[in-house]
């Protein structure tokens, strides 16, 4: 054994047998620094001892010998809080969490046992609601790959309406249907009407409806929070309409297109520029974004039908040309000679219809 790490004694009784003992007076002591008294550290998150003054390492088989449990509360001031604690609480649930919960076993009483648990930690119908909208929130934002962020800012939404009773009266389904819609939008990834129609199954109007009404609730909510909490709205802010740039971007990309970056880069400056159009103004923007691809394509050489787009964009094929038509005749002042350099364009690939 190293002389630095340790002794051990060897004691002989008198039926000759050998017993070795620990020598305790020894001193761990750094070959190289010599120091007395040792300046050493217990490295335990790598099972070392290191000399703190030169930092070779003496010892790399230690124990930790510390407590088993410790508080990440108190990380910051380097100390140990030999304090158990359990799971963070959930902000998107009432009341205390750390309880244990008593299953429903078979016989009677373990049945009641558990039934008066329930009762006692509030397991009401509360808890119970609010758990299924959770629940239906993920599965649909699962469906159309939203992200996580979104779909927990949807379940805020739907938690801080049921606590202010702000719909009482109005299907659940429609008021998730608007949470998911205001949620969308207000991460910048706006879905249309139709679009959560076709995931909830909830009728466009009932979503309008519901949707003017969390608008104004949530509106003013904001002016009564102090603070901007997860359960609170005070980060809301009013959205416009899903605008047919955005739609481009989507629409483009689920399209097979040779190469979709131009396509998509050309129809977004057209949707840009489509408010100087009248005859567009107050059409849908999925009709607007379609006719944009559908120019677009066009025009860069990579042409597809109405009906394709029509697929993706979830309107008819007829409404795609007759937008089609109104940015055809508008075509000079919309077109930029710039895109089709980069894109190697020209304006005689354009139809008439």
């Amino acid at each position: 054994m190293d002389p630095s790490l340790g002794n051990t004694t060897r004691n002989t009784n008198g039926e000759g047998s050998t017993e070795f003992n620990e020598d305790l007076n020894n001193i761990l002591m750094c070959p190289d620094c010599r120091e007395y008294p040792p300046n050493l550290k217990e490295e335990y998150s790598a099972g070392d001892i290191v000399c703190d003054s030169c930092g070779l390492v003496l010892d790399n088989r230690i124990v930790d010998v510390r407590s088993e449990w410790r508080s990440f509360a108190n990380d910051d001031q380097n100390g140990d809080d030999p304090s158990r604690v359990g799971d963070s609480a959930n902000p998107l649930l009432n009341g205390s969490q750390l309880e244990t919960s008593i299953g429903a076993a078979d016989g009677r009483q373990s049945r009641n046992l558990a039934r008066l648990q329930n009762n006692a930690s509030g397991q009401d119908k509360t808890t119970k609601t609010l758990l299924q909208a959770y629940k239906e929130i993920s599965t649909y934002c699962d469906v159309i790959h939203i992200p996580k962020h979104i779909s927990e800012t949807a379940k805020h939404i739907f938690k801080l309406t049921e606590e202010k009773k702000a719909l009482k009266g109005k299907p659940q389904d429609a008021i998730i249907a608007g949470c998911i819609f205001i949620a969308c939008r207000q991460a910048g990834v706006g879905r249309t009407f139709r679009e959560i129609h076709m995931l909830t199954k909830v009728g466009k109007k009932d979503i309008g409806k519901v949707f003017k009404l969390l608008e104004a609730f949530l509106q003013k909510q904001k002016m009564e929070d102090i603070g901007v909490g997860v359960a609170s709205a005070g980060g809301y802010e009013n959205t416009g309409s899903t605008s047919a740039e955005s739609l481009c971007a989507r629409y483009c990309s689920r399209i097979n297109f040779d190469n979709t970056q131009i396509i998509e880069n050309t129809s977004r400056e057209l949707a840009k520029k489509t408010n100087a159009v009248a005859d567009l103004a107050g059409r849908s923007p999925l009709s607007v974004a379609a006719a944009c691809i559908y120019m677009a394509s066009h025009l860069m050489g990579q042409p597809k039908t109405s009906r394709e787009i029509a697929q993706v964009a979830g309107v008819s094929d007829g409404t795609i040309r007759t937008a089609y038509r109104f940015l055809y005749q508008a075509r000079a002042e919309l077109v930029e000679p710039e895109w089709l350099e980069k894109g190697k364009g020209n304006m005689d690939n354009l139809p008439m219809s």
